[in-house]
């Protein structure tokens, strides 16, 4: 349809004195020029209410035909995401009109005059704080999904949280220094994103995974104090807390100890998520070793706020009659217990939903169960499996009572912390056991610095060049499983923002720790030739951490997945869907980078 209301005008001369989200009580009896987005259109019998939206907020405009003709009548053609602008004077609301949920809520823009710069298809879905469709319908239309309040806000926390850091970092010594995109392929324990060089047919680059080595080399070349926020690629599967290419603040610090570096991340850590967000945490962090966060918690990233915790119970059972579980802790596996008191809330029903869930969704063999009744008689199916002597020291050690619900799980290690772990945060959230606060911020340390994999394989456990402890160095020699890396985490809710540690600066010991690890001579040159060249010409002691930003970013703006504080992001199946990303190229370009593609095999 083209009408006179429906051609488009320009801008002409007039551009915005004010954004939406700014005028206010303060304005009222001005003339004011805004511009923006019809975000919803009402039609009250002769008067036409529009609310118009911008970056900054929402204002309600008024066309009266007894204002303007002309305007009312080009505001009886206006749809949903049309963009226009409008003159108009600045008025007070009734008092009964007023909408005190809007900052700008107490008054309305009498439209003396209107410009239609743009018409827009009708949207897939409505732009308000829960548009209530399918996430992939949102990425498909990510224009229309960024348009939405709560995708607004995150990427304004994640621009300030940038500001932040760049300006905390900066005021304590740290130079903003860029490393390449394209480097060489290290095994750094993620699979890499490779770049077939056309210069040098059947070469590669890779896409960094991080800037590890790249930082560690700056301090090896003397600048000290090194930060950048830096993109990062790893070809894994994808979840909510994870994307195929990320941000991370990366920094690396010379002359220093672990504590000189906790000082630095507690500082950046607390201002900037009180400059980016209005978060303010207490100092100093609390601290927890890797060992008591597991065993208290069944993860190395607690969210404390949650008052409900893990109780070991492997050596009760050492002996016990009940095969079960002694069958776990023969094998060298791990009894653990979740007492949840006055749990008389939680039904029978609800009980075999969980054992459902922990089966289905965490890989769990079974939940074992108790309750204590009101007469402190216990009902659970494993209940005449246990001897006297074993309720008495479960009753002790859970503290169990009358109203008690005891959760079991008999398992390897890693599994059954991560089971009860799961199910810890659940029902802490379900049942409200929590201490009320809002943020909770801490540091976890002492973490080991290897772990056996399947094949009895020592393996580290974080990245190949963590330190570890100076005490610990000569249980390299006798024991290495018992040796603790200088490893530190930073969590935040339950979130692990990023992970640090001091770095193995004597070439002699790094040597030692991939020989450790399973690397050949041949193979650590190979590898990390050019690293541990680096740290014979004279590498200074030091020490650095990596956050998360997408993370942080996600905390703050309390989103459930980092897809909601990306602009762009991929799918699980590492899609982008706007952009129809991964795609064929054309023959010409695969022979031009040597490359020939085979069909891939049928699943």
């Amino acid at each position: 349809m083209t009408t006179e209301a429906t051609q488009l005008d320009g801008m002409g001369s007039q551009r915005r004195s004010h954004v939406c989200g700014e005028v206010d009580s303060s304005c009222v009896g001005e003339e004011v020029i805004v511009a923006g987005w019809v975000h919803r259109r009402r039609d009250h019998g002769g008067v036409i209410f529009v609310d118009l939206r911008d970056r900054n907020g929402i204002v309600q405009v008024v066309f009266r035909p007894e204002t303007s003709p002309e305007a009312h009548e080009r505001a009886g053609e206006l749809r949903s995401e049309w963009v226009m602008m409008v003159r108009g004077v600045v008025e007070s609301r009734s008092a009964e009109t007023v909408n005190a949920r809007m900052k700008t809520g107490e008054v309305e823009i009498n439209v003396h005059e209107v410009r239609i710069l743009n018409t827009a298809t009708p949207p897939p879905f409505v732009i308000e704080e829960d548009s209530g469709v399918d996430e992939a319908v949102r990425l498909r239309h990510r224009v229309h999904d960024l348009r939405r309040p709560p995708l607004q806000r995150a990427l304004t926390i994640r621009h300030e949280l940038a500001r932040a850091i760049r300006s905390s970092l900066s005021n304590s010594g740290f130079l903003e220094i860029e490393t390449p995109m394209l480097a060489r392929a290290t095994p750094e324990g993620a699979r890499d994103f490779l770049v077939p060089s056309r210069l040098q047919a059947g070469a590669f680059y890779a896409l960094p995974q991080s800037p590890q080595i790249m930082k560690q080399l700056l301090m090896v070349a003397g600048f000290e104090r090194y930060f950048q926020i830096a993109r990062c690629f790893r070809d894994e599967d994808q979840r909510a807390d994870r994307q195929l290419e990320f941000t991370q603040v990366d920094l690396e610090m010379s002359f220093v100890g672990v504590e000189d570096v906790l000082e630095i991340l507690e500082e950046v850590t607390e201002d900037s998520c009180r400059e980016a967000a209005g978060v303010d945490l207490p100092r100093p962090f609390p601290r927890m070793s890797y060992a008591d966060a597991m065993d208290r918690y069944g993860c190395d990233r607690p969210d404390t706020r949650i008052l409900l915790e893990l109780v070991d119970m492997t050596d009760i059972f050492s002996g016990s009659e009940f095969k079960a579980f002694r069958g776990v802790v023969d094998q060298g596996g791990i009894v653990k217990c979740l007492p949840v008191h006055d749990a008389e809330e939680i039904s029978r029903s609800e009980i075999d939903r969980l054992e459902k869930f922990v089966r289905k969704e965490l890989g769990a063999k079974g939940l074992g169960w108790v309750r204590v009744d009101a007469e402190g008689e216990w009902r659970s199916p494993i209940a005449k499996f246990l001897s006297d002597a074993e309720r008495n020291a479960i009753t002790e050690r859970s503290g169990a009572k009358p109203g008690s619900l005891l959760f079991f799980q008999a398992d390897a290690f890693d599994r059954a912390n991560a089971i009860l772990s799961r199910l810890r945060i659940d029902l802490g959230e379900k049942l409200g056991r929590t201490d009320g606060r809002e943020w909770d911020a801490l540091f976890v340390v002492d973490f080991p610095l290897f772990e056996r994999d399947e094949n009895g394989q020592l393996g580290y456990v974080h990245q190949p060049f963590v330190a570890p402890l100076e005490e610990d160095i000569p249980l390299l020699a006798t024991d290495p499983e018992k040796v603790r890396g200088t490893h530190y985490d930073v969590i935040m809710n339950g979130v692990e923002l990023g992970s640090g540690s001091l770095r193995n600066h004597r070439a002699d010991l790094q040597r030692r720790i991939l020989e450790l690890m399973g690397y050949s001579e041949e193979e650590s040159e190979k590898s990390f030739g050019f690293m541990l060249e680096a740290l014979e010409v004279g590498a200074p002691p030091h020490g650095g951490f990596a956050f998360g930003f997408d993370r942080m970013v996600m905390v703050l703006a309390k989103a459930d997945s980092l897809r909601d504080v990306v602009a762009f992001p991929k799918t699980q199946r590492g899609q982008d869907l706007l952009m129809e990303a991964p795609s064929p190229v054309s023959p010409d370009q695969l022979e031009e980078l040597s490359i020939r593609v085979r069909a891939a095999k049928p699943d």
